[in-house]
């Protein structure tokens, strides 16, 4: 496992009543949300979309830096749509994902080597990795 050395940030929330009908807000009050069950008809969002959300983030983020050592300028109409899936297994609940990149007026194989390259370099997928099955697709 791999070590920190030095922190560079640390998110911070309080959540109550959990998945089921709870409300999360971080320390500096930016977030606060509710929550609510997955595919319920609650008003909350659920832990699935947050980390869905924060991973393309974060994914986007991993993908330009990637873009700049290749000295490629990546298109304002860049996007990440993560889906996280929530399933049952032998081990019970578990969760997949699958992240679908979409980079128009990049040469396929240029975006292919940024979405592998990122995939190595973002947190999100470094904690994931050996995990969860993840699914890498380029639209």
């Amino acid at each position: 496992m791999s070590q920190i050395n030095k922190i560079v940030y640390t998110g911070k929330t309080h959540t109550t009543g959990g998945r089921h009908d709870g409300a999360s807000r971080s320390d500096d009050g930016r977030l606060d949300i509710q929550l609510s069950t997955p595919g319920s008809t609650g008003t909350g969002t659920n832990p699935e979309q947050l980390f869905a959300a924060g991973w393309s983030a974060c994914f986007i983020g991993a993908m330009g830096k990637a873009a700049l050592g290749m000295q490629v300028t990546l298109p304002k109409d860049l996007a990440v749509d993560t889906e996280v899936d929530l399933g049952l297994g032998d081990a019970g609940y578990l969760l997949q994902a699958r992240l679908n990149v979409s980079m128009p007026g990049i040469d396929r194989t240029v975006a292919k080597a940024i979405v592998d390259a990122a995939h190595q370099t973002c947190p999100y997928s470094k904690a994931t990795r050996g995990n969860i099955e993840v699914t890498l697709n380029l639209a």
